[in-house]
């Protein structure tokens, strides 16, 4: 990547999370992360992203036994924007954290709980890119990494596809 255009133009689109070294706690048998992905929209030296995690809950679930049946669903948006420095270095901040109920969810008891089994499911450089700094490495059209510097995430790296590049569908 050798100018802003360009830059602009391999980064712009939807990004699906494959594997970060940051993943959280061992999983629930009550929640399921279904899908991770970045929206990213340039706009010259700054512009937004979006991680997006689509999620289920078995809202009266016991924890004994795996669930059968998940009755809340929907998405969670984590909003960011960024600034380039240094070449293709991408300075992020936290704008805002959202939870949107997909049609025909039950509304969860308590949203505080699903918050922090969000917040274990996702890798925590994307919870909360506060005042970090993403590198990207592409490998190809369809293929980067990225790796996070700063105060907490020194080193972390997440590996992304391209959004509809290859078919992955982690419920099969």
């Amino acid at each position: 990547v050798q100018t802003l255009d360009f830059l602009n133009l391999a980064m712009s689109g939807e990004w699906q999370l494959l594997f970060s070294t940051n993943i959280g706690g061992p999983p629930r048998s009550n929640f399921r992360l279904r899908e991770l992905y970045q929206q990213v929209e340039p706009n010259n030296l700054n512009g937004t992203i979006v991680n997006k995690a689509t999620w289920d809950l078995a809202e009266d679930h016991d924890g004994k036994n795996p669930a059968t049946s998940f009755d809340a669903f929907g998405t969670f948006s984590i909003k960011c924007t960024y600034s380039i420095n240094q070449g293709a270095r991408m300075s992020l901040d936290l704008d805002d954290h959202i939870i949107n109920l997909k049609k025909g969810s039950v509304v969860p008891k308590d949203v505080e709980r699903l918050v922090a089994l969000l917040h274990r499911a996702i890798p925590t450089e994307l919870f909360d890119p506060n005042d970090h700094i993403m590198d990207t490495t592409y490998l190809d059209g369809d293929l980067r990494i990225v790796r996070m510097a700063g105060p907490k995430f020194e080193g972390v790296r997440d590996i992304f596809i391209r959004r509809g590049s290859l078919e992955i569908n982690p419920m099969s």
